[in-house]
């Protein structure tokens, strides 16, 4: 009888549980799917008739994408170019400089080494908009307003997620690991990139692709710190698609948001396991 109830329970549970992620999907979902509709309509039924399909008379094809990469006196693909390369080399730089802090710190395990760690973990919780002001005068100072230099910017505020789940995963690894390779003649350098690096894919792929798709996305910092009458990242392209007199196109907009969501849909769609992989892997010694 008892087990009976409980099995009832379970599925009570289990059908309000599954209506309830049904619900919060759908909601996560219908700005995304309103961006798809009205990318293909012309601009003045984006505005008259925003939830309609595009059929008929609304339907705009591709003019919208044409328009959108070819609409103002700025390059879209320029901008495309300069989204890859502050992602690229921002998160090659989080990956490679956060890996090796974290094991440090796990293996170190000093007074110093924990003050640093927590020191990461707290700057997860400080709002980028608490230190914005100070930080754009700051990385304007010191010439960090291009492409490839604002990467060193990327790197403090992306270094605390990353090290926090880099030094879960080294809690996990076998320290007689890395001492049989010290007995074998490996030296510190050496060892991490030859034992400890290869054993840290998991999380260094779940860390690369959520630092991908912050950064891809991001707009408030690269517009506070790069030239952006000189780079632009494709946030910043789409924010100024603008006409004359300040017209805007919504349909060249809509175009130009959906074509910028889709690599990163693809990419997460095609990476997720790794994710929730790399997640478990270092939250549970974490």
């Amino acid at each position: 009888m008892e087990q009976t109830r409980g099995l009832a329970y379970e599925r009570r549970r289990s059908t309000a549980l599954t209506v309830v992620f049904t619900v919060v999907c759908i909601v996560f979902v219908i700005p995304v799917l309103m961006v798809v509709i009205n990318s293909f309509k012309l601009n003045t039924f984006v505005k008259t008739d925003t939830f309609a399909l595009p059929t008929g008379e609304m339907w705009a094809g591709v003019q919208n994408f044409t328009k959108g990469v070819t609409f103002g006196n700025y390059p879209f693909w320029n901008s495309a170019w300069y989204s890859v390369v502050v992602t690229v080399l921002s998160t090659g730089l989080i990956l490679l400089f956060t890996s090796m802090a974290a094991w440090y710190i796990a293996r170190v395990n000093s007074l110093i080494c924990k003050v640093i760690y927590y020191l990461c973990v707290f700057s997860m919780v400080v709002p980028f908009q608490m230190v914005m002001y100070s930080l754009s005068r700051t990385a304007d100072s010191l010439k960090l307003n291009t492409p490839w230099t604002i990467t060193v910017v990327y790197l403090g505020f992306g270094a605390g997620l990353a090290i926090f789940m880099f030094t879960g995963f080294v809690k996990s690894i076998p320290l007689e690991i890395e001492e049989a390779s010290s007995i074998d003649g490996c030296n510190t350098v050496r060892m991490f990139f030859s034992v400890v690096f290869p054993m840290l894919k998991p999380t260094l792929i779940s860390v690369g692709i959520l630092e991908i798709m912050w950064i891809w996305n991001d707009y408030l910092l690269p517009y506070l710190v790069l030239d952006i009458n000189v780079y632009r990242t494709i946030p910043i392209h789409i924010q100024y698609l603008k006409g004359s007199y300040g017209t805007v196109d919504l349909g060249a907009t809509m175009a130009l948001i959906l074509m910028s969501i889709i690599p990163v849909i693809i990419f997460y769609l095609a990476c997720q396991k790794y994710i929730i992989k790399g997640v478990a892997a270092g939250a549970v010694k974490g």
